[in-house]
């Protein structure tokens, strides 16, 4: 009988930890959707190349070393597809509570759903550099932040390591359910320190300290991103809760849906509303990055709060949002698609809110490993930015700016026969 129930149980926990991983995989395609669209059409092309190569490069890097770094395993050299099926039926065997005990699935399974975070974490940072850094420069960034950067905070929060030996932030009463500050925070800071080297865009702040917008080429591929990214996030904090193969899990996995889902309408209802306020107009863009932040904010603790106060969150964040971009257009930090606001901003505040409702957890411990997740992150990609910037360099020339980074980076165009002059 326990034997039948081990192999039910690693079914389903493996089956959805794998539909929740390309869940989250799909989230790379809101991603490239929502920055395609937010760019000038001059740069689609090469800001669609970044979003399929960095998901390469952190799926490669994630495997060679990263997920060793994080949680000890060699998938690289040991084959984390064999399973010891004796090994775990046995724990599974010795288990008080057996079927309702811990999740149990494939090792290849827990691989896969990790590395789709890792990701997510880079693709933040390929939307607040857009339209000026080098590609390459880019992609040999992204590199040392899925290998090691990354996998670094993660060993230290979900890894359960000591912070270079120094505290355990788990003792601490740090917690952070499915990554507003190990994901979301962590590819902001690592996006700030690249804007603050990279500088704004030409013509974007003038003389008089005016702020110029420059409207995004294609708002209907925005909208669609970030359905996309909408929808994806239910993988994210869904599978996040790592079981579904009990009625208590079953019912943590439906409230973390539905708090997903609050969250999101929350915050794109309070960005809608604050943005009418402020600028006299519906902005579609600040709709679109408060249903974000509102989906980054209740990713810190989804399960324990109820759908009002999900929703409430959600609108906290779509306020936030809308104020932090502002403030970071008036402090001359180019975000083209406001990724530093929706995703570190707010990201901090999910992370502040978790102990409203998840009394395991304390304000303290939140504030330190906020603090450590963003220090480490910021200074690690700061060095490598320097690094990169004094040896290969990381903005294009002024020239390649103005003619859009599509011809000189990627040789081709987005939208071609919209060009004046072309068939």
């Amino acid at each position: 009988m326990e034997s039948n129930l081990f192999h039910l149980q690693y079914a389903i926990d493996t089956f959805y930890f794998l539909v929740c991983g390309a869940l989250v995989m799909w989230m790379a395609a809101g991603f490239a959707m929502l920055e395609s669209g937010l760019v000038r059409a001059k740069n689609t092309t090469e800001i669609l190349t970044k979003n399929v190569a960095l998901f390469a490069v952190a799926c490669t890097m994630y495997l060679v070393c990263g997920y060793a770094i994080m949680y000890g395993g060699n998938v690289f050299l040991s084959g984390i597809a064999d399973v010891d099926v004796d090994g775990v039926l046995g724990d599974f065997a010795t288990r008080e509570d057996g079927f309702t005990g811990g999740s149990i699935y494939s090792a290849a399974s827990d691989f896969f759903f990790q590395v789709v975070f890792v990701a997510t974490a880079m693709s933040i940072v390929s939307g607040a550099v857009a339209e000026r850094m080098k590609l390459w420069a880019f992609l040999v960034f992204a590199v040392f932040m899925t290998g090691f950067i990354y996998p670094l905070e993660g060993a230290w929060t979900w890894g359960g390591a000591d912070v270079f030996g120094m505290y355990n932030l788990g003792d601490l009463g740090f917690s952070d359910f499915a990554g507003s500050g190990i994901v979301h925070m962590a590819g902001a800071a690592a996006a700030l320190a690249g804007v603050l080297l990279l500088g704004p865009r030409k013509g974007k702040y003038g003389p008089n300290g005016e702020i110029r917008a420059f409207p995004g080429a294609n708002m209907p591929l925005a909208a669609l991103g970030t359905f996309i990214l909408w929808m994806g996030w239910f993988g994210f904090n869904g599978g996040s809760v790592l079981k579904l193969g009990d009625v208590a899990s079953a019912n943590s996995v439906a409230m973390v849906f539905l708090n997903t889902n609050a969250a999101a309408a929350g915050g794109a209802i309070a960005a809608l509303i604050t943005a009418r306020l402020m600028f006299g107009k519906a902005d579609l863009t600040m709709l679109l990055n408060g249903a974000i932040a509102g989906l980054v904010v209740i990713t810190a603790e989804p399960s324990t709060p109820s759908a009002l106060t999900a929703t409430l969150w959600g609108a906290l964040g779509g306020i936030l949002v809308v104020l932090s971009i502002v403030t970071l257009d008036k402090l001359r930090i180019d975000d083209p698609v406001g990724a530093i606001s929706a995703h570190g901003v707010c990201g901090l505040l999910g992370l502040l809110l978790v102990p409203v409702t998840n009394g395991d957890v304390s304000f303290s411990g939140q504030i330190i490993g906020a603090l450590t997740i963003f220090i480490w992150v910021f200074v690690a990609s700061l060095v490598v930015w320097g690094i990169l910037k004094a040896v290969m360099g990381i903005r294009v020339t002024e020239e390649e700016e103005y003619e859009g980074v599509d011809l000189s980076e990627c040789g081709m165009e987005a939208y071609p026969e919209f060009v004046s002059g072309k068939q």
